[in-house]
């Protein structure tokens, strides 16, 4: 089942964690993190769809262009609905651009909390081994929902689950 998945964003190693995630799914990346050794490399050879930010409409054409495409062969995008990273580990105002695409292509979309990736480097050029990355999969809102409803009223929906989520999984790290 091809998916729209909207993830929060806070860290590059964002990236990097969701692949344990059993699904076949390309990335929607602006064309800054393709100049990063190695990562931009491996998103290259991934098939992943680049973008420019600097220009929105052209972007959002390659985005619907490119995630159709995709998610017609069966794989799912994956999108930072918020646009780009949090700098305060919070989930912010949501864009549009993962909704359209989910409500156009006819599929649903799969909210997804990460917590933990903004601890896993420390200065230098050194990782974090012991630190705890956190991937809570939300239920899907199913295709039916995506088409009914105004993509407005699914971005709120996908937002306050998320929003929940990740304060349910910080709870239960500090209770542990």
């Amino acid at each position: 089942q091809p998916y729209v998945i909207v993830i929060n964003h806070t860290s590059m190693m964002d990236i990097m964690s969701i692949y344990p995630l059993p699904l076949v799914f390309k990335w929607v990346s602006k064309r800054e993190v393709y100049r990063i050794p190695m990562v931009g490399r491996l998103l290259f050879m991934h098939g992943d769809i680049v973008i420019n930010r600097a220009s929105t409409k052209e972007a959002m054409q390659l985005v619907h262009t490119r995630g159709m495409e995709w998610l017609k062969k069966g794989a799912s995008v994956s999108i930072f609905p918020e646009g780009t990273r949090s700098k305060d580990g919070e989930i912010h105002n949501f864009k549009a651009g993962a909704f359209i695409l989910a409500k156009e292509a006819g599929v649903p979309i799969l909210p997804v909390v990460l917590d933990g990736t903004t601890s896993m480097t420390r200065k230098g050029p050194w990782m974090n081994w012991r630190n705890r990355i956190t991937i809570k999969v939300l239920p899907p809102i199913s295709k039916e929902r995506v088409e009914q409803e105004s993509i407005k009223d699914v971005m709120a929906e996908a937002h306050e689950a998320m929003v929940n989520a990740l304060a349910e999984v910080r709870a239960n790290k500090k209770q542990k």
